[in-house]
């Protein structure tokens, strides 16, 4: 399958082949070329605060371990003994100078220096002179307003080039506070029935909004009768390399200095101080951008970042073509106060988890595309053409620019994979 995309500007037509989302040899191929290759998410610096801290992450198929060693250095190690190949770290998180292999005893120091095995005496002297018994750690990892991304091509351009547009996104919700972001305790994991690349479309649609989500809304408007008067204001663009964003104007309350009847006085005032200093900072003008606009962000291929009701990081990485498994988390200002902290988190999870409001409606759509996707032969082609006769200068963020922007960049990588020699099996 070669011709993914039909991209015609005179007709104001783009269509998508619908049998990306179901083929196994494009998967292989999204492996090797795309999540093989590509910057990946794999946390947030304040995720391991201190030395020894670690937590075992699953990033583009891989089984690592993301650690803050006795260094002082926040490194990625591939968790796999360099013996037998078992699991070395087999708790989710913790605090330790030392991983352990359960299979053999092996010990390695945090930052993967082997230091320990039982019946050394049966290895020569100069066993590991080269520290190839080391556990391995992963080349390429860079970090970009505290957000952690590694590479598994050590002939990747940089983190800071790939990003491109999507930087100044990053740095409008990094700067909601004088004193940084924090993840929050807590991972939400999920599995979808579904193509990842329909997620990734989703997380920057809003024009399903609406139409989808219509319950959350009708409770909405009964909180907030004001809430009828704001629509879904704002605009679609292309940031560069597959990242896409939408940035319109919130219909909601935002922890972020835009309060919401349903929180109560004493927040409204905490609220207009934080976009007092928001001012004072910034100026009036990104004070209000970033006080009260939302943003989702897709940086290509599987991260998206909801600067929305509360901020969130969600990852997907698919077992097949028509299954992936998600992990999210949330994010928030440090020194939060605890009543802020309550209203952010309770945003949160009433849409965002995976028992609110969106979640479960975004899956049972994507289920229902993947199960249609049965129907190939016959119709073939997705319509992702919203948008286009208003060019791209004009796009509203209810059209569908974002997701064109992620397809172009997906057809360019799989083009020149076609042009390659091997087969993806």
């Amino acid at each position: 399958m070669k011709e993914i995309i039909r991209d015609n500007p005179e007709k104001n037509e783009f269509l998508v082949n619908r049998n990306v989302f179901t083929d196994r040899e494009m998967l292989a191929r999204e492996r090797a070329e795309i999540f093989n290759k590509c910057w990946l998410f794999i946390g947030h610096e304040t995720e391991v605060p201190e030395k020894g801290d670690f937590k075992r992450k699953k990033v583009g198929g891989r089984n690592l371990v993301l650690v803050h060693s006795q260094d002082d250095e926040i490194r990625t190690l591939y968790n796999t003994c360099p013996h037998r190949g078992a699991l070395v770290c087999r708790e989710n998180e913790g605090n330790s100078r030392v991983f352990r292999c359960f299979y053999h005893a092996w010990s390695f120091t945090n930052d993967g220096k082997l230091v320990g095995m039982p019946g050394s005496d049966g290895f020569p002297d100069d066993f590991n002179a080269e520290g190839t018994k080391d556990m391995k750690a992963v080349n390429r990892v860079e970090s970009y307003r505290g957000f952690i991304f590694v590479n598994f091509d050590d002939h990747a351009v940089s983190l800071e080039e790939y990003l491109a547009g999507a930087k100044e996104y990053i740095d409008l919700i990094a700067d909601q506070s004088e004193y940084g972001l924090e993840a929050l305790g807590g991972v939400q994991e999920y599995s979808v029935r579904a193509n990842w690349k329909l997620l990734a479309e989703n997380s920057v649609d809003l024009y399903h909004g609406m139409p989808t989500h219509k319950t959350y809304f009708d409770i909405k408007q009964e909180q907030d009768p004001d809430l009828k008067k704001v629509k879904l204001e704002g605009e679609g663009k292309d940031l560069g390399n597959g990242h896409a964003v939408m940035e319109y104007v919130a219909p909601w309350g935002r922890p972020i200095a835009q309060w919401t009847p349903i929180w109560s006085e004493d927040l409204k005032r905490d609220m207009e101080d934080m976009k007092v200093r928001l001012a004072e900072r910034f100026g009036e003008e990104r004070a209000d951008r970033i006080a009260n606009w939302n943003r989702n962000i897709v940086i290509f291929p599987n991260l998206v970042i909801n600067d929305i009701m509360a901020i969130t990081a969600r990852t997907f990485y698919p077992n097949s073509p028509g299954y992936i498994e998600v992990s999210g988390y949330s994010l928030a200002p440090k020194a939060e106060n605890e009543e802020h902290r309550l209203a952010r988190n309770n945003n949160f999870l009433e849409f965002l988890g995976p028992g609110g409001f969106a979640t479960p409606d975004d899956n049972e759509a994507l289920e229902l595309a993947q199960e249609a996707y049965t129907n190939n032969t016959e119709v073939q082609w997705n319509d992702v053409s919203k948008g286009m006769v208003r060019g791209k200068r004009n796009a509203k963020a209810t059209d569908e620019l974002q997701m064109r922007a992620f397809w172009r960049e997906y057809d360019k990588v799989m083009q020149e994979s076609f042009s390659k020699e091997g087969a993806y099996k």
